[in-house]
């Protein structure tokens, strides 16, 4: 599972640069979006405040998109975090660092966690084992976390390899599927606590005498929790980023979903929150124009959908579809995440009767537009 869309134009990636504390943080704008601090970050193992009480801490990540903004508030007699990093050496080593820095002098009270994805679950277990405190969460994230933790197998189960024969992937690449073995989540998860605290819609959470209300999105996980303070400041997690596409794919254990339905309908949600709000995102920095930013996002996924729907003209599969959607050729390594991306946009047309499936004997399916 991965935070960043295959559609994303980010092969050329916003520079980042790095400074030192005392150094200018000059206002940026880049496509009708201000970035109050520019394009600076700070450097791994030190936290900037944004806002007061709001600070911003910076870690890596062993993908493509190599890094994960967290967020440590300043709750009275404690901090309370908001997402963790992965469950790996240099992030426990990271945390460590702040602990005994920046941190130091009062204890972790709060965690809370946007959505299941392990950048930003990967080490809950660990940290509220470390400091004795529960993991606050939307239900359906944490059960889904916790299943996939144990959804491992030795080899690709049925249902995923049909998955891949439906999408129309070339014989080889199912054969070598089949002997793969399947489920990593666990791999960078530390183990789950055994409970959860709830967080839902609509919930108010005080943290530091500043109130936080819950906005759940979807589409890129089920119940996807940002929190917008009554202040101006949105924790938007993966739900609204500045430059790149939050994924949205259909997976084989939901396999005839409709996740960017779901994402579209968010979109208009989030409309109802300030426009002018400071947004905290997950990848890439801090920016503001949250509602000219709702517009691109529509905009780019309405723009692929109508350039599939002409695509399906002649019946197509979602491996056909691939050259139509994404800006790069799709590498055999990225076929499950195309895949995904390829089939959401397939089956939002399906919903919504502009394109049929035919399913021929062999099991594969292709769509024609009506």
């Amino acid at each position: 599972m991965s935070d960043m869309s295959l559609t994303d134009p980010a092969a050329v990636p916003y520079q980042r640069i790095a400074a030192s504390p005392g150094e200018a943080r000059t206002p940026d704008e880049l496509r009708g979006l201000s970035y109050p601090f520019g394009r600076w970050v700070p450097e791994h193992g030190t936290m900037f405040e944004v806002a007061s009480g709001i600070h911003w801490t910076r870690m890596g990540l062993p993908f493509g998109l190599d890094h994960i903004n967290l967020w440590v508030l300043d709750a009275g007699d404690g901090w309370a975090i908001v997402d963790t990093g992965v469950n790996l050496g240099a992030s426990k080593k990271a945390w460590e660092a702040l602990f005994a820095g920046p941190m130091a002098g009062k204890p972790v009270t709060r965690l809370i966690v946007t959505h299941y994805h392990p950048d930003h679950l990967g080490l809950a277990g660990w940290l509220c084992k470390r400091w004795g405190i529960p993991l606050e969460i939307a239900r359906t994230e944490y059960l889904l976390a916790r299943t996939l933790t144990l959804d491992v197998h030795d080899k690709a189960p049925p249902e995923a390899v049909d998955f891949s024969i439906r999408a129309g992937w070339p014989d080889a690449a199912v054969d070598q599927l089949r002997n793969k073995p399947w489920g990593h989540f666990n791999k960078i998860v530390y183990p789950l606590p055994l409970g959860f605290k709830r967080i839902r819609d609509k919930d108010v959470l005080d943290i530091g005498g500043r109130g936080w209300r819950v906005v759940t999105g979807r589409g890129h996980a089920p119940e996807h929790s940002c929190l917008v303070s009554d202040d101006g400041i949105m924790i938007a997690g993966d739900q609204v980023l500045p430059r790149i596409t939050s994924n949205v794919s259909v997976y084989p254990t939901e396999p005839y979903a409709d996740p960017l339905g779901d994402w579209l309908e968010s979109i208009e949600t989030l409309r109802h929150i300030d426009p002018g709000v400071m947004v905290l995102p997950a990848h890439n920095e801090p920016f503001t124009g949250l509602h000219t930013r709702l517009d691109q996002l529509r905009d780019d996924h309405f723009d692929k959908l109508a350039k599939l729907t002409a695509f399906c003209a002649e019946p197509r599969t979602a491996f056909e579809s691939f050259a139509t959607l994404f800006r790069k050729p799709v590498g055999e390594s990225d076929y499950g995440i195309a895949t995904g991306e390829a089939v959401a946009h397939l089956h939002w047309l399906e919903e919504r009767g502009r394109i049929r499936r035919i399913s021929d004997a062999a099991g594969v399916d292709r769509f024609v537009a009506v």
